[in-house]
């Protein structure tokens, strides 16, 4: 596959895997990822994965732009013609539907909320990228018969776990934040706890799918989160990677 190689500062260097934003292009992404991962490459502190790029950052002392973008060009090559299947989770993610604006999406749309529901939640997203504030997720794969604008006036906080419509997109807030999006539910999950073993829950590359419950349950997952006898629920999903040049 032909890849575009721009240096990003004296530190960076960002592979362009085309232009079209899709699930086959986040494969390569995720398989490109992946192979650094399991073969590191000398001078390299990390990568930032995007919705077609993914961004290298190196240490300029230990190896230089020309030799690293070298090294990932041979890569590249060496990915041709290569098939893999790739493991993937699937994130449970407890979502009580009651959200201020889901009224307003189900009138946008032309529908009840209840048909609003059964659209958003027991369908796999892909977590395309991680980003604005940390642990917030990008999704992928939100249904079109449900998009909606964004709000015209954008609200000074919203919630942590505040799910949200954002045109075709959707998304989870994982901390108290200003944001104009159409907020129809809130998950009791936290997807940032600065304090935790693991500070962000998810991870691109990966899916999330919303689970309605009610407004019982919510609070009683709520309670077990604060307690610490709660753990999301996990699915292994199997994804095909495919890289044919």
């Amino acid at each position: 596959m032909k890849l575009d190689y721009y240096p990003l500062g004296d530190t960076g260097i960002q592979l362009v895997f085309g232009t079209e934003i899709s699930e086959e292009t986040n494969q390569k992404i995720r398989m490109f990822a992946n192979e650094l991962a399991q073969h590191p490459i000398d001078g390299v502190v990390e990568w930032v994965p995007a919705y077609t790029t993914l961004t290298i950052y190196y240490l300029p002392n230990k190896i230089s732009f020309n030799t690293l973008k070298e090294k990932l060009e041979e890569r590249n090559e060496q990915q041709h013609g290569r098939e893999a299947d790739a493991a993937s989770l699937v994130y449970i993610i407890p979502t009580y539907y009651a959200g201020p604006d889901l009224e307003f999406v189900a009138e946008h749309n032309g529908m009840s909320q209840e048909e609003v529901i059964d659209i958003h939640a027991n369908k796999d997203y892909l977590i395309y990228m991680m980003g604005f504030v940390p642990g917030f997720p990008y999704l992928g794969g939100m249904p079109e018969q449900i998009a909606t604008p964004r709000r015209e006036n954008p609200r000074a906080e919203i919630e942590p776990g505040s799910v949200g419509i954002a045109g075709a997109q959707t998304g989870i807030y994982p901390l108290e934040s200003p944001g104009g999006w159409q907020i129809i539910g809130q998950t009791p999950v936290k997807l940032y706890d600065p304090t935790g073993e693991r500070p962000i829950l998810l991870e691109s590359g990966h899916y999330l799918r919303f689970v309605s419950v009610s407004k019982d349950e919510f609070i009683n997952i709520k309670e077990a989160i604060k307690r610490g006898e709660y753990e999301v629920e996990t699915e292994e999903k199997k994804v095909s990677v495919h890289e044919v040049g």
